[in-house]
């Protein structure tokens, strides 16, 4: 695995210097600064080792004007090496670059007290001093110290030895399978195109894969791949990368994007993120306060909204919604730094807890224990860090591309916690197909609601048996989606919650049941269409002989339709069970002495006209009674 190291420290304490005296190669390349004797831009070189091991390096500016451009390059650094020169001691971009790397999440790293060639022995001992008492309570508190001249070469041996144990001994953790790389240049080549180049933070990359700028969303294809000055066919993370791009012209990338694989990335415009306050802060930070932030190479504005404090107060930390203007990209941990208006200086700095935003207000009743979720998850494993993204994604879910980035986890291990979580029935997965999980706790929520729904509608339409599926998805679930719907009502039945039937689910038990007066209007229609004999009313005939109005017939008649005491001949024709035997008995006493019958022979047998003739011969013909051939009926044989 690559390792990255970024030079720190105050403007002309030598860094670049160092960094040509170790490796030979001179990272201020622009006309201005060879002029000035200072460095602007990041400049980027790298340490052989015998063994064929290659240390990437970035070299970081230091004067307080170039702040920004350091963050970006140390944003991608996995240890720093801390200059100090001698004849100064601790200046003011020391302690800033220092307090930058330590909100960045950087905790390993080496400090070189330069220019010794230029002081003696007592005043290089007070510098020593100096940089004890400063380094204390710090990340670099027991790091070790080299005093060298870039100058003379003192002390390069002893911290070129101490750079190759680390480059061999750090293994930095970075996630393989998601391809990022900052962008924090972008130029053209004659006979090539736009080439974008960056320090590659995860995943790699390879000629002809297809690629798309973040947050833009413009795509393009891998022409060509250089690594540290050298062709290469695959770049892997941890290294300098320079990506030529086919299908972006140079005025459509801008210092900042990330690019990245297609659809890998999701953009936002929220942040959910723990923020810390530097104790050197000279003032708090302010609820909807304004601030610069710092992500990678890119610098935006953005705004605080405090989930439970109205201030954050120096040296204090607390749970941060943070608004954007515009889109940005984000994964779980990434790190990002605060910087104030006026004076422009480091106030703050962060750790992304979810970068996809959420739809949090204090209203919601759920808001503080959400919060509750997000404040616990610094110091959650894994397993519990998958599981509570999970719940923050609430009755939506949560997509398996989405969870990799507010997990952090690479894809292989993401599908171990979630199967684990899985066979421990703490998330399920209802959409197999976009791989999208729910929590139990939503489950049960959701399951409750359910069968809450349907024993309302049950009290409410006491002449249903139940709720067909359709009318439950438009009702109860009109904002889930469809196959959520689904998943929590078969979980329902399998459980024995919900009894189903064809297309209908109710709570198991439940029985129609009549009030007084549709006890009565049922016994009347039944009446009515026993009284009718073989001919019965139609609806509209029904209706005005019981005074009733069809909304309070219609569950009465499809009542008697479900009980069997009616039967649906045609639309709107129904006869009682009782009168339709009677007709079946003189069809079948026709055949005793008649080989077939037809509509005349019926209308005859059964004195009716052909209005109700032919719907119930066709109705005999459905029920297997008898067979027509051609115009007549025959007598079904019995099987």
């Amino acid at each position: 695995m690559p390792v990255v190291m970024g030079t720190a420290g105050h403007i002309d304490h030598g860094k670049t210097s160092l960094v040509r005296a170790l490796t030979t190669i001179d990272c201020d390349r622009l006309e201005e600064e060879k002029r000035r004797g200072i460095t602007i831009e990041l400049g980027f070189a790298y340490l052989d080792f015998p063994e064929g091991r290659r240390l990437s390096i970035v070299d970081m500016p230091g004067h307080e004007k170039f702040v920004k451009t350091m963050v970006a390059g140390a944003s991608g650094i996995d240890f720093v090496l801390l200059v100090i020169a001698a004849d100064e001691g601790v200046m003011p971009q020391t302690r800033e670059h220092l307090e930058i790397c330590t909100l960045l999440g950087i905790r390993t790293g080496l400090v070189a007290v330069t220019k010794t060639d230029m002081v003696d022995p007592e005043l290089l001992d007070m510098a020593l001093e100096d940089i004890a008492s400063t380094l204390q309570g710090t990340f670099l508190e027991n790091a070790p110290v080299y005093p060298v001249s870039a100058h003379s070469g003192e002390g390069l041996s002893e911290l070129r030895d101490a750079l190759r144990v680390m480059e061999k001994e750090l293994a930095p953790p970075r996630m393989q399978d998601i391809f990022r790389l900052p962008v924090d240049r972008v130029f053209t080549m004659k006979g090539h195109g736009t080439v974008v180049t960056g320090t590659m933070t995860s995943g790699s990359v390879s000629v002809g894969d297809e690629v798309m700028l973040y947050p833009s969303g413009k795509k393009a294809r891998v022409r060509s791949l250089q690594s540290h000055w050298e062709s290469v066919t695959l770049a892997p993370s941890g290294r300098r990368t320079a990506v030529n791009l086919q299908g972006l012209e140079l005025e459509d990338v801008s210092r900042g994007d990330v690019l990245a694989h297609v659809g890998e990335l999701i953009s936002s415009t929220s942040w959910e993120a723990h923020v810390t306050c530097l104790s050197s802060s000279p003032r708090s930070l302010r609820h909807r306060g304004e601030v610069h932030l710092h992500h990678g190479t890119r610098e935006m504005m953005a705004r605080l909204y405090f989930r439970d404090v109205d201030s954050l107060a120096p040296g204090q930390s607390a749970l941060c919604q943070i608004r954007f203007q515009e889109p940005v990209t984000a994964i779980y941990g990434d790190r990002f730094i605060l910087r104030s208006f006026s004076p422009l200086r480091t106030v703050a700095g962060g750790v992304v807890l979810h970068p996809l935003g959420l739809n949090l207000t204090r209203r919601d009743p759920a808001f503080a224990h959400k919060v509750a979720l997000l404040g616990a998850l610094p110091d959650a494993d894994e397993d519990v860090r998958v599981l509570t993204q999970i719940e923050l994604a609430g009755q939506s879910g949560a997509r398996f591309a989405e969870l990799c980035l507010l997990t952090g986890l690479e894809s292989k291990r993401l599908e171990k916690v979630l199967a684990s979580l899985s066979g421990k029935q703490q998330a399920f997965s209802f959409d197999r197909d976009e791989k999208r999980y729910i929590s139990q706790s939503v489950v049960d929520e959701l399951s409750a609601a359910c069968v809450a729904y349907i024993t309302t509608y049950h009290q409410t339409n006491t002449l249903k048996s139940g709720i067909s599926r359709g009318a439950l998805a438009s009702g109860w679930g009109k904002t889930l989606p469809a196959k959520l719907v689904h998943f929590i009502t078969e979980r329902l039945v399998k459980q024995g919650t919900l009894e189903a039937e064809a297309d209908t689910l109710r709570i198991p038990g439940h029985s129609i049941t009549l009030g007084a007066g549709q006890q009565d209007l049922r016994d009347a229609l039944k009446s009515l269409y026993l009284e009718a004999g073989f001919t019965p009313p139609t609806m509209k005939e029904a209706l005005e002989a019981l005074k009733v109005s069809a909304k309070e017939l219609d569950p009465v008649l499809r009542l008697l339709v479900k009980d069997g005491e009616l039967v649906r001949v045609e639309d709107g024709l129904y006869y009682p069970k009782e009168t339709l035997e009677v007709l079946r008995d003189k069809v079948r006493e026709w055949f005793a002495g008649h080989d077939d019958l037809d509509p005349a022979g019926f209308r005859d047998l059964t004195g009716l006209s052909r209005k109700f003739a032919i719907p119930l011969l066709e109705h005999f013909d459905a029920t297997r009674l008898t067979v027509r051939v051609g115009n007549q009926r025959v007598l079904r044989a019995v099987s």
